[in-house]
């Protein structure tokens, strides 16, 4: 009876490893919680390209929205860990949504196998084209001392414009007026138009409109300028060092990955950030290729870490002041 038991295990062990080592098979999903056509998205397209060619299957973009990206990084959670459902998480589902979301279904630190981090997005603050404010520290001022009567926009609970924009506040001891939407779009359409003062997003989303003058950049939340804004300051040139924030993206998988094939994805991603067509794409759109430090699953969970941590007395205290 031992015997039989022994061999029929060492029979599923075989398989396993066997599996493992033609992996993959089949064509993998890599669940996107964003939008078609957002930054996540835009991202996790440039990134599947190479990583289909080094893997020899098609990594498949799926998006599945909801409830600031949570839905979609729950749902894949929860998939086999057999390395054929992936997602791309952000600061947003990996950081801040523990202090954002009650009965939140995952642990960003201990639900998941980080693959590697894939791209940074910078932070710029933006107002409206009419701020009079010539300069951030002017700016500070003149949001402190506006008060409830200064309106700062955000694209929904639990979006990049959300989060850090209430980092700002924190940071600068402000309490402006929280004006919610539905999306970016909508809101830097009342941005630009005028309706709203200012709110706090993504290079990739307000790039365009700093450039074409529709909308006042006051500072990009990096320690150095971007190639795509050259004549926006630093927050730390700008007189904020402290506000330094990226809406990074990062490739995760449900946690319990066999040894082998979580190599294979992470050897994978690394080709695809270091692909010059991919690295290019990512440059373009103001965003950041992640250092040989700060790539792979090792920097990533120590990312995430410390992201949680940074996020959580902020938020809660902005959600309890704002419920």
């Amino acid at each position: 009876m031992r015997t039989a038991l022994a061999i029929s295990l060492l029979s599923v062990l075989a398989a396993f490893g066997a599996a493992a080592d033609t992996y993959p098979q089949r064509p993998i999903t890599m669940v996107v919680p964003f939008a078609a056509g957002g930054p996540t998205d835009v991202i996790a397209r440039i990134v599947a390209e190479p990583m289909s060619r080094v893997l020899g299957q098609q990594v498949v973009i799926e998006n599945v929205t909801g409830a600031g990206g949570t839905t979609g990084i729950t749902r894949a959670s929860q998939a086999s860990p057999d390395g054929y459902t992936i997602m791309m998480g952000h600061m947003g589902t990996h950081g801040a949504a523990p202090a954002l979301f009650k009965g939140l279904k995952y642990d960003p630190a201990k639900s998941f196998d980080p693959i590697g981090l894939a791209a940074g997005t910078p932070i710029v603050i933006v107002a409206k084209k009419g701020m009079a404010a010539p300069d951030l520290k002017s700016f500070v001022e003149a949001v402190k001392a506006g008060g409830a009567s200064i309106n700062q926009a955000h694209a929904g609970v639990g979006s990049v414009s959300h989060s850090t924009g209430v980092l700002f506040d924190s940071l600068i001891g402000a309490k402006p007026t929280l004006v919610v939407y539905r999306g970016t779009g909508p809101a830097l359409n009342d941005l630009m138009a005028g309706q709203v003062d200012f709110m706090t997003d993504q290079i990739v989303n307000v790039a365009p409109q700093i450039s074409g003058g529709t909308i006042k950049a006051y500072a990009i939340a990096t320690p150095e300028r971007s190639p795509s804004l050259p004549d926006v300051p630093t927050t730390k040139e700008a007189g904020l060092p402290d506000y330094q924030v990226s809406a990074w993206n990062a490739v995760f998988a449900p946690k319990g990955l066999p040894a082998d094939v979580r190599a294979k994805l992470v050897a994978a991603l690394d080709t695809a950030i270091k692909d010059p067509n991919a690295r290019k794409r990512i440059l373009d759109l103001g965003g950041t290729v992640p250092k040989d430090a700060e790539a792979g699953p090792d920097a990533l969970q120590k990312l995430v870490e410390s992201e949680v941590a940074r996020w959580t007395p902020v938020l809660r205290s902005a959600v309890e002041a704002n419920p």
